[in-house]
């Protein structure tokens, strides 16, 4: 059990569970900006820009058409059969909508996997660094993320060779990201088939995170369901979509495994919101991936600034991120603590970044997240203030 302030007796496994680390750096941003100061926030892990007003304008007529009861717990009709249209026409999939889920976001399409395939005891493996609330979705069951550390040298990625030499009798499964937070990390039609090639192998299950997918800058990202049909795929419509406020998400997943699922979301969560469903409706019409594709062009341009620029200033980027928003760049040449390195920069430069520690344990004291979520002109003033105090000095 951990305690309380109030000596409260609180669970073990919440004790386990790891805060994110970046809230004491944009809680201190927060009071920093309401003194006064200018903060270039590139910490955030969200788009900058509203959600598009096709989508805003569909929520708000469901609204008026007084669609405000509950949907069923898979989600309505016609938004799962618009997302079997997606894959259709940009994977070439035939997906049936039975085998698609709406979720209250990706977490919520996480803590459903999490509980359908991980038993007490029992663990998956991903990679150290790599999104938090994967390992500790398992914690929440009684399961353990089975952190894998990787680098440079397998793109921070998980392949063939990694899953044979650390699965243990207790795994059963793999899960990945593509593109991954916080690397920015694709895996390849062949990275894919070869990490089903060595679940199948061990009987286990792969999980692919694919929430930002739509943000692909420099070839197609494939979808692990083009070379594993039996993969489990999670997905948002916070990142490309822009709905972030919304909490809205979907889960692809093999058809024997949807009642099952459906059963635990009618007891975790009821439904999701309905109004959201109905305005996620709009992000497929012509008009609306219009504008999604103008803004994935807009990141393409901020990460071709800030990936030179902050190898210019002395951070290490041995991988050019291929996908999503972030750049996780090697800070060792100025501190061996990421987090008071962080804090250091924003209360006395102004720049808002996140520390590697939120992201696991290998080399995360020497590693930050850039995010390039805020315009060109901001990032533009965030590498100006940096290279006033890195710059020959080596360090703060």
């Amino acid at each position: 059990m951990t305690g309380s302030q109030s000596g409260r007796r609180f669970s073990r496994r919440v004790g386990e569970i790891e805060p994110f680390h970046v809230v004491e750096v944009l809680q201190r941003a927060t009071e920093l900006e309401a003194a006064g100061r200018d903060v270039v926030h590139l910490a955030a892990g969200e788009p900058d820009f509203a959600t598009a007003a096709p989508i805003i304008a569909a929520g708000q007529a469901s609204l008026g058409r007084g669609e405000t009861a509950y949907s069923g717990a898979a989600g309505i009709p016609a938004l799962r059969e618009a997302l079997s249209s997606f894959y259709a026409s940009q994977y070439g999939l035939d997906i049936s909508p039975s085998r698609i889920m709406i979720t209250p976001g990706a977490s919520g399409a996480l803590l459903l996997l999490s509980a359908l395939l991980v038993n007490p005891g029992e663990g998956m493996l991903m990679t150290d660094p790599g999104y938090p609330c994967n390992r500790h979705f398992l914690r929440l069951v009684e399961g353990e993320g089975q952190l894998v550390p990787v680098g440079a040298d397998t793109r921070y990625q998980l392949n063939e060779t990694l899953v044979a030499q650390h699965w243990r009798d207790n795994t059963v499964g793999v899960m990945v990201a593509s593109p991954a937070n916080p690397t920015g990390a694709v895996l390849s039609e062949d990275d894919l088939r070869g990490l089903s090639r060595a679940v199948r192998a061990r009987k286990g299950y792969l999980v692919v995170d694919e929430i930002y997918h739509g943000l692909g800058y420099d070839a197609a990202t494939p979808s692990v369901l083009q070379v594993d049909p039996d993969a489990f795929v999670i997905n948002s419509f916070s990142k490309y979509f822009g709905m972030t406020g919304w909490r809205l998400g979907w889960l692809v997943a093999p058809e024997d495994a949807v009642a099952e699922m459906e059963k635990l979301a009618q007891n975790l969560f009821i439904s999701m919101s309905t109004t959201a469903q109905h305005a996620a409706l709009a992000g497929f019409e012509p008009a609306t991936r219009d504008i999604l594709e103008q803004r994935r062009d807009v990141f393409r341009q901020r990460r071709d600034f800030l990936v030179p620029a902050v190898a210019q200033l002395g951070f290490d980027v041995p991988l050019k991120p291929q996908g999503a928003f972030y750049i996780y760049a090697d800070a060792s040449r100025f501190t061996n603590d990421s987090q008071a390195f962080c804090l250091k920069l924003l209360e006395q430069h102004g720049v808002a970044l996140t520390p590697g520690i939120d992201f696991g344990h290998h080399k995360a004291m020497q590693h930050l997240r850039f995010s390039y979520t805020t315009s060109l002109e901001r990032l533009e003033i965030a590498v100006e203030r940096l290279a006033g105090v890195l710059g020959e000095s080596g360090g703060l």
